[in-house]
């Protein structure tokens, strides 16, 4: 029996990791594949090129100039009035706004998770009107919750604290309805009696056992819930009226109302109020990719 070079190994594991011919896609659908995928990432790129780019350009440049192509460096210019426009107050957003999303995020979370786990894994009364009720929550815009959750939180004299952008942000009926499929999917019924047979409590068996299955799930619903707050504009103007509790989203919209803004110094304060987001999304994507295909196939 001959030996098998090196070559010749890594060229049958090639074949071997090569689908049917039957079932590989043809030049055409190659070229398809290719084209969508390129039409994509120019459509999700063009606008943050497009805005670092008119971070760096004058009020005149912006409408003078090409909006692809650099032409005056404004860039230090611009930095300075958006610290004069903001009066020293846009780190101050920025700040805010990772503190409203992080809370959130964490609480609207856990919360989610544990809701989720509990319609997966428990029968009890009122399991199929809960289910029902946080499907039909799924259909509600959130616009139109705004003015309702106003006037209770006025109520109960939280309006113009950070309680009013938290407790809101943090109730994610999205995020029980993807604890409720990971949960259903990737926790062992078998594990988790087994659990209970060694004695312990369901609080023991949730934060020692189901937390770590789901982990890849948490991440995927804490980036949603993430998002959603840092995204959200309606609820801080609706409950926020102090200058030093704004998240950068209401921030830069005050920048515009002004008459004749420095439009060069709104787009670089969009373009360093979304670098948190980017970094959040590159250091949990591995995270994120593996959650999002946890229970979409049933072992």
């Amino acid at each position: 029996m001959t030996a098998i070079s090196l070559r010749q190994r890594r060229t049958l594991a090639k074949a071997a990791a090569l689908p049917p011919l039957a079932e590989r896609p043809g030049p055409i659908a190659k070229f398809a594949g290719v084209a969508v995928l390129a039409v994509a990432t120019i459509y999700f790129l063009a606008p943050v090129v497009w805005v670092m780019i008119a971070s760096t350009k004058s009020n005149r440049d912006l409408t003078t100039s090409f909006g692809f192509w650099f032409s005056e460096w404004n860039l230090a210019a611009n930095y300075e009035s958006l610290l004069v426009w903001t009066q020293g107050l846009f780190w101050q957003w920025v700040g805010n706004s990772i503190f409203y999303s992080v809370s959130a995020g964490v609480i609207g979370t856990l919360f989610a998770v544990m809701a989720g786990y509990a319609i997966a894994k428990f029968d009890f009364p009122g399991k199929r009107l809960a289910v029902g009720a946080i499907m039909g929550r799924l259909l509600l815009p959130v616009a139109l919750l705004t003015v309702p959750l106003y006037i209770e939180f006025q109520a109960f004299g939280l309006v113009d604290t950070p309680w009013a952008i938290i407790i809101p942000s943090a109730v994610s009926p999205f995020g029980v309805f993807l604890g409720i499929v990971y949960a259903r999917d990737a926790v062992p019924t078998e594990l988790l009696e087994a659990a209970r047979i060694d004695g312990a409590g369901e609080m023991r068996i949730f934060f020692t056992i189901v937390v770590r299955l789901l982990a890849p799930a948490m991440v995927t619903i804490f980036l949603f819930v993430f998002v959603a707050t840092w995204n959200n504009f309606l609820l801080p103007l609706m409950m926020l009226s102090s200058a030093e509790l704004k998240p950068v989203t209401l921030g830069l919209y005050g920048m515009m109302t002004y008459f004749a803004p420095a439009k060069g110094a709104v787009m670089l304060g969009a373009l360093l109020g979304v670098l948190p987001l980017i970094v959040l999304f590159f250091g949990l994507q591995r995270f994120w990719r593996s959650g999002l295909s946890a229970g979409a196939v049933k072992g």
